[in-house]
C-alpha cells in the first residue's frame, strides 16, 4: 500500500514538472508540518489539553479494577496451596473474568479517545486545509505536500512553509 502511494506521489510529481517545465515558470514547492501546525495554534493546544484530561480520566476509570485484579493476584498466590482445587479453579475464573473486563474497558476507551481526537482536530485540520491552499495561491506554490507522507524521503529545510501557515491562521484568528 505505501509502495503503490510511493509511487502515485512520484507520478504526480513528474506529470507537474512535465507541466511546469513547458511554461517559463520554474517549480515551487512547499512542505508543512501538519502536526507542529496544530501543536502550534491554540486550537490545537486546547484540543491537546482536552485530549490529555480525557486520557487521565480514562485512566482513572480503569486504575480500580487494575488494583482490584492485582489485590485478588496477590489473594490467590497467598492461598493457592491451602485452597481446594475447587476454590483455585473458581479464583483463576474470577481473574480472568476481571482480565477481560480490564480488557474491554480498556478497548472502549481507546476507541472513545481516538473519536474524540478526530473530533478535536477534524475542524482544525479543514481550516489549515484552507490555509495551505490560499498561501499555495498567494505565494505562486506549484505544490505544498505534508511533511511524513508515504513517498516524501527528503526535504529541504527551506523548502518548509510550516511557519507561514502557522502565522496565516494566527492572523485569520
Amino acid at each position: 500500500m505505501k509502495v503503490h502511494r510511493a509511487i502515485v506521489l512520484l507520478g504526480l510529481a513528474a506529470v507537474l514538472a512535465w507541466g511546469t517545465g513547458a511554461q517559463d515558470e520554474p517549480l515551487k514547492l512547499g512542505i508543512v508540518d501538519i502536526d507542529q501546525a496544530i501543536q502550534s495554534t491554540s486550537e490545537g493546544k486546547a484540543a491537546r489539553e482536552e485530549l490529555a484530561r480525557k486520557q487521565r480520566e480514562a485512566e482513572a476509570v480503569v486504575q480500580p479494577l487494575i488494583e482490584r485484579m492485582q489485590e485478588m493476584r496477590e489473594d490467590f498466590q497467598a492461598k493457592r496451596f491451602v485452597i481446594s482445587d475447587e476454590a483455585r479453579f473458581q479464583k483463576q475464573l474470577d481473574l480472568a473474568e476481571v482480565q477481560n473486563e480490564i480488557e474491554s474497558k480498556v478497548a472502549e476507551l481507546k476507541g472513545q479517545l481516538q473519536v474524540d481526537e478526530q473530533r478535536l482536530k477534524g475542524p482544525l485540520l479543514a481550516k489549515l486545509g484552507e490555509i495551505i491552499e490560499e498561501l499555495g495561491k498567494e505565494k505562486g506554490f506549484t505544490m505544498i505536500l505534508r511533511r511524513g507522507t508515504p513517498g516524501l524521503l527528503y526535504a529541504r529545510e527551506a523548502l518548509d512553509v510550516t511557519d507561514l501557515v502557522i502565522e496565516k491562521y494566527n492572523q485569520k484568528q
